[in-house]
């Protein structure tokens, strides 16, 4: 039905608002209910996201629940809610810490002395320190899939690609990759999403298959660095 010029005005400034509306709601409905001040609160949050992250691993995202979460607390639902309004927050506070350690391997990363190593030694060092992230982060596959796949934490999955990306993108450049910004971004891209299936997959073995997989990461990411780079 075709809708009067004022109504029509109305319905776009709705549609204008909407984006600002669901951010502060989903802002709201991630954040913890209170900052933790006090060493037994802090100490309780911590093992919150740690009994989290196991059952995560344990029974998957769809029967992850806050009522699992809290008998394996050994607390009430309602005691856990004084520290995380529902499970998406609890899963939230799990990915920002994931991106905290993803930051500080990357900031690592950028610290390594390229003067003194070759491409092949570079690419070691940069994909055992990213490994080392992927290994300490239990329930890795999950979480990356929860980031990925549910829309509340997507922001999370977002700012996690922008900086690795961002970071590789300036090392490439240091490293004399030929191309503008938007290519060594580019390349940056390729180097997230093949090391990122291949780590996820590396930290799930359990043998001597995991070795060699990653000696084949390895492989992959010197071939790709070797293919751009100024000769």
């Amino acid at each position: 039905m075709p809708q009067s010029g004022h109504l029509a005005a109305l319905a776009l400034t709705e549609i204008t608002l909407m984006p600002t509306e669901r951010q502060e709601k989903r802002k709201t409905t991630l954040n913890p209910r209170r900052q933790p001040m006090q060493q037994r609160a802090r100490e309780r949050t911590q093992q919150i996201l740690e009994i989290t992250a196991r059952l995560l691993d344990e029974v998957g995202i769809d029967d992850l629940t806050t009522i699992l979460i809290a008998k394996e607390l050994g607390i009430s639902v309602g005691s856990l809610y004084h520290y995380f309004p529902n499970k998406h927050a609890i899963l939230f506070a799990l990915g920002e810490r994931w991106l905290d350690e993803m930051t500080q391997a990357m900031n690592d990363i950028e610290t390594i002395d390229l003067n003194t190593l070759s491409l092949e030694q570079f690419v070691d060092a940069a994909v055992d320190r990213m490994l080392h992230v992927y290994r300490a982060q239990k329930a890795v596959l999950p979480l990356a899939q929860a980031l990925w796949s549910i829309p509340e934490l997507r922001d999370l999955d977002i700012q996690h690609d922008t900086l690795v990306i961002t970071k590789l993108a300036a090392i490439f450049k240091r490293l004399q990759l030929k191309g503008s910004k938007s290519e060594l971004e580019r390349i940056g891209r390729v180097y997230l999403e093949a090391t990122h299936a291949v780590l996820l997959t590396i930290v799930s073995q359990k043998t001597v298959r995991s070795k060699r997989s990653l000696d084949d990461l390895k492989s992959m990411i010197l071939m790709l660095l070797s293919n751009h780079i100024d000769q």
